[in-house]
């Protein structure tokens, strides 16, 4: 193939399906890190209270599932 023919082939603009930049996914993945950290404080407010470390339990059950559920959506 010569310059000539390349020149004539019509360029064609690919549009790409990039997920990975929407700005909803990072948003949520800072939501679920502050749900978790508040897990984290709510833990070390008392040690022997059986309702804080449940909630605190609760809330980093909650927030790894929901980061762990964005992660594998940027990667689809």
């Amino acid at each position: 193939m010569n310059s000539s023919e390349l020149e004539r082939k019509p360029h064609v603009h690919v549009k790409t399906d990039n997920n990975a930049n929407q700005t909803h996914y990072y948003i949520f993945l800072v939501i679920a890190i502050a749900v978790g950290l508040t897990g984290v404080f709510v833990r070390f407010i008392d040690y022997n209270s059986f309702w804080l470390n449940t909630v605190a339990d609760i809330f980093l059950i909650v927030a790894v599932i929901f980061a762990v559920r964005t992660v594998l959506r940027i990667i689809k």
